[in-house]
């Protein structure tokens, strides 16, 4: 990710250089409180969500309502938004510019260099290392703008990989350690008519990402205070050659993610193996409830796509402290309290990002055959590439998508997708002003 010069330079481009690297603890808002440390009562927090707080979970007021009863001095409100994340965003926006926005706020890692270049969030980095080690590496990366850090991770996802145990019995498969693995077991299964992976078009962003990442790619970085982009590099060129060979084989599930006929080919057994998310285990197998084929499924760490074992993100969120917050410290040790209550946020369907060993919750247990998911789980978080990070700009780069329809439907290559990537991300950089190396 961009140096500090490039940070600080990045943010003045788009007109807000009194913002820029120096972020700090800036004039407090009314809704953030005016007493505590330097005053005569206590800190004040306000924290804004989208944690689901569904049946059977923790509900967030509750696991804050555990930190107030223990810190009389800082004491926390945390306030539900009930909409999507792009709608969520646009609020802390209008909110901090009109000086009423929270202390802390959950982003996806992927708006968290938008926010900072819009100058919406503090850089708290002094604070965040404190904590790092709470966490995994990976995760504590993607709060990072530059060396800049603006809050800590919450939950992640790592990619890993889905399959039906009981049906790559019946057909001799063993679980794919490698790429070249994977593509054998692809092509034993197709014969049988089975599909031991999916492409999915409406996925490709992040899923095609988190798999260059996985390969040991670094999409954004600096050269001599310029945003430096390498979306199509030896890494990427693994992912399209696997994912190319799968689908001219016709050895790959070919459909949606979020469509009907992925539900379909999981509910009728065709499909029996899925590079996914890792928070996908919280529902992926529904379907198949009270089913003959309940709790035939297993998780296994991604196989290796690279030289090492290493996955990449798909997906994930941060708590991050945003401009108007009068108390960062204070925000900070609440921050890495909250998202180090594992079990809690566990219940909350959350890859944490913090490490530890998460109890895997019974529903997920019945629909894995007992297995230890969440320790899988835990174990991908540890191996998140440490150095992918996202660019300003990243959530409007959907344009890849559209190429991996093209190429799911033959009529562009996998490799285009990477190279749509490429070109797109430096356009969009050069679109918000700010420079990018040749």
């Amino acid at each position: 990710m961009p140096s500090k010069s490039l940070a600080g330079r990045a943010v003045a481009l788009v007109g807000v250089g009194a913002l820029a690297v120096g972020l700090s603890a800036c004039g407090g808002t009314s809704e953030n409180g005016d007493k505590g440390a330097t005053g005569s009562g206590p800190v004040s927090i306000t924290y804004l969500h989208r944690l689901p707080d569904g049946e059977g979970m923790t509900p967030v007021k509750d696991i804050v309502a555990t930190w107030n009863a223990a810190h009389p001095d800082i004491q926390v409100t945390a306030t539900k938004f009930d909409g999507k994340a792009a709608d969520m965003d646009l609020k802390l926006e209008q909110d901090i510019k009109a000086g009423t926005g929270p202390c802390l706020a959950q982003i996806g890692y992927g708006d968290i260099p938008d926010m900072y270049v819009k100058g919406l969030v503090q850089d708290v980095t002094a604070e965040a290392q404190k904590y790092a080690d709470h966490f995994s590496a990976g995760a504590f990366g993607m709060m990072k703008v530059g060396d800049k850090v603006v809050g800590l991770p919450q939950d992640t996802g790592p990619l890993v990989y889905f399959y039906d145990e009981a049906a790559f019995t019946k057909l001799g498969l063993t679980v794919p350690a490698t790429m070249d693995d994977l593509a054998a077991d692809a092509k034993k299964a197709a014969a049988a008519g089975k599909f031991v992976a999916a492409f999915t078009p409406d996925e490709a962003q992040n899923w095609l990402s988190g798999q260059a990442a996985a390969a040991g790619d670094t999409w954004f970085g600096a050269q001599d205070d310029k945003w430096k982009v390498t979306a199509d590099g030896a890494g990427s060129q693994k992912v399209a050659a696997l994912w190319q060979g799968l689908l001219d084989g016709k050895q790959v599930f070919v459909g949606e993610r979020w469509g009907d006929a992925f539900t379909k080919a999981l509910t009728d057994g065709s499909l029996i193996g899925h590079v996914g998310a890792a928070w996908e285990a919280g529902f992926l197998l529904d379907p198949l409830n009270d089913t003959p084929r309940e709790g035939t499924w297993r998780v296994a760490t991604l196989p290796r796509f690279g030289d090492t074992d290493m996955t990449g993100p798909d997906g994930g969120s941060g708590v991050a402290v945003m401009k108007g917050c009068t108390y960062p410290a204070q925000a900070m040790e609440f921050n890495d309290w909250f998202n180090t209550q594992v079990d809690d946020l566990t219940s909350q369907g959350l890859v944490v990002a913090a490490k530890g060993t998460p109890t895997t919750p019974e529903k997920m247990k019945k629909q894995f055959g007992g297995q230890d998911v969440l320790g899988v789980l835990a174990k991908a978080n540890d191996t998140l590439n440490p150095d992918f990070p996202y660019m300003p700009g990243w959530a409007s780069e959907a344009k890849m998508n559209e190429v991996a329809a093209a190429a799911a439907s033959g009529k562009a290559k996998v490799a285009d997708i990477f190279t749509t990537a490429q070109s797109t991300a430096v356009k969009t950089l050069q679109d918000l002003g700010l420079p990018v190396a040749d």
